[in-house]
């Protein structure tokens, strides 16, 4: 009788496909090997009223799911597949990263309601109303783009898509994550990548997490077929210099990273106020083969952003974010 694994993923459409891409990929590896996936709602898929930054940290996505973790009964699961942007950097004790696959497309893309003809950030008119949840993007956007105005927007794709289209909700455009929309076939939808200057992305966007108990050394054989090792060393520099910026708090950081094939990383980031007033920036390139030489350098970058402000800019983000609970 072939081995089972249960693969633990949020509800979602988009989070579902997530779990199949690593199960077909552990399948092509382990043939014989069933993999199985169990969905569960978490309190972030509920909260779809206020601004994500309003809450506390990531883990509004992954405690309902690292319950089945640890779970001996019959809803038991083996590993938990994430997007990794929405993965604590600090885990509970008994959980751990086990792998992070090949990471699709991380940027940030703009999608425009489908009866306007704008095809950039920089056609759209002033008092556009962008879409969006995040603090990150909103900062960046108004440092750039201060005629545009910012309305929150929540729920999956699908629904964020809809609201988009609903003409009493007001939205010029959304910005979204481009590996979403491809993921679950909605690639049409785009009408611009964004990069810098315009936007960074978030730590660990685009890449896939799998988190597994840290002495289950069966599971850990299985992942260690199908890491990436690439993107592994480049997320660990992401989510190590965030780590050391946030002391417990979401920290609204954006980053651009690339690796060439020689171990070479690059990482630029940033951290904005919300009313986009001002910017810390910092930019490294480092040769980094393990991933503890990856952490080092996320610690680096993250003094790097220090050394030019960056405390002063999080101390009051997160004040007002307290301010609003």
């Amino acid at each position: 009788m072939s081995k089972t694994i249960r693969i633990g993923s949020r509800t979602s459409k988009l989070a579902v496909v997530q779990a199949e891409i690593v199960a077909a990929t552990l399948k092509a590896q382990f043939p014989d090997y069933n993999f199985e996936i169990v969905t569960k709602t978490t309190l972030g898929d509920n909260m779809q009223n206020k601004a994500l930054y309003a809450f506390g940290g990531k883990s509004l996505w992954t405690s309902e799911l690292e319950e089945l973790l640890v779970s001996t009964g019959p809803g038991s699961i083996d590993m938990i597949v994430h997007s990794l942007k929405d993965v604590p950097t600090n885990l509970p004790d008994e959980f751990k990263i086990g792998a992070v696959l090949d990471r699709a497309d991380p940027r940030d893309v703009l999608v425009v309601r489908s009866d306007l003809a704008y095809k950039s950030l920089s056609e759209l008119p002033p008092d556009s109303v962008i879409g969006t949840s995040s603090v990150r993007r909103t900062a960046q956007l108004r440092r750039r783009y201060p005629q545009f105005q910012f309305k929150v927007v929540r729920g999956n794709i699908n629904t964020r898509l809809a609201k988009l289209e609903d003409p009493e909700q007001g939205y010029t455009c959304l910005i979204l994550a481009a590996a979403g929309l491809l993921r679950i076939d909605l690639g049409d939808k785009i009408t611009q990548y964004l990069s810098s200057p315009d936007v960074l992305y978030a730590v660990g966007q685009g890449a896939l997490g799998v988190e597994i108990k840290k002495d289950d050394e069966f599971t850990q054989t299985l992942l260690d077929k199908v890491r990436d090792m690439p993107t592994t060393l480049v997320c660990t520099a992401e989510r190590s210099l965030m780590r050391t910026l946030e002391g417990g708090c979401s920290v609204p950081l954006g980053v651009e990273s690339t690796i060439s094939p020689d171990g070479v990383l690059t990482i630029e980031t940033c951290v904005i106020s919300v009313d986009g007033a001002e910017a810390a920036m910092s930019k490294l390139s480092r040769t980094v083969k393990t991933e503890d030489e990856a952490a080092t350098m996320g610690k680096d970058l993250a003094q790097g952003l220090l050394s030019q402000g960056a405390g002063t800019i999080l101390e009051k983000i997160n004040y007002d974010k307290l301010s609003q609970n």
